[in-house]
């Protein structure tokens, strides 16, 4: 019986520490995909043509 005890106890520990794997993951996700949302805007916008960006020997368009 201590043996099934015991690895209940360890089951439930790894469930636990998996629970909170699981949640910090969820987290990250959901940053990653705010920013990915944010990149993708940004794309739009450029597309568009708004917030051109000077890239090197390309002259902007005031000159």
């Amino acid at each position: 019986m201590d043996e099934i005890e015991e690895r209940l106890a360890h089951l439930i520990r790894q469930t636990e520490e998996l629970s909170d794997v699981v949640v910090a993951q969820d987290r990250r996700i959901e940053t990653l995909e705010r920013q990915v949302a944010v990149l993708l805007d940004r794309e739009r916008g450029r597309d568009a043509g708004e917030g051109s960006i000077y890239l090197g020997e390309e002259r902007p368009p005031h000159w």
